[in-house]
């Protein structure tokens, strides 16, 4: 069983930058898609970006193109998100989740999604 932890999270003004980061357990992390997720107070988890298990293929949500960089070291088994101009509706907790399946395409659906932390708090104040 996979264990993913987030952390980087915190408090930053509006226009500032965070850098997530997701360390995994387990010696096969390398081989699964990873997503980040995040959910608001009173929204649903909503998509942010996801990354293919090499590292070559990214998605990213509408709302954070152009501001979020995904990134994964699996030599370290941790998978980043490198938040900046950050905005007060960016404000959420962040998920990282693992795919179900090995050697996946990225994807936005929860769904395909089976591995997840406990989230680390952003908020983004204006």
């Amino acid at each position: 069983q996979v264990q993913l932890v987030e952390s980087g999270g915190g408090l930053v003004q509006a226009g500032g930058s965070l850098r997530l980061s997701c360390a995994a357990s387990g010696r096969t992390f390398s081989l699964y898609a990873v997503g980040w997720f995040r959910q608001a107070p009173g929204k649903e988890r909503e998509f942010v970006t996801a990354i293919t298990w090499s590292g070559g293929s990214t998605l990213y949500a509408d709302s954070v193109k152009g501001r979020f960089t995904i990134s994964r070291d699996n030599a370290k088994n941790t998978v980043y998100l490198q938040m900046n101009s950050l905005k007060p509706e960016d404000t959420a907790v962040y998920y990282c989740a693992r795919r179900r399946l090995i050697r996946t395409i990225a994807t936005p659906r929860l769904e395909d999604y089976d591995s997840w932390g406990q989230g680390t708090q952003v908020t983004v104040s204006s």
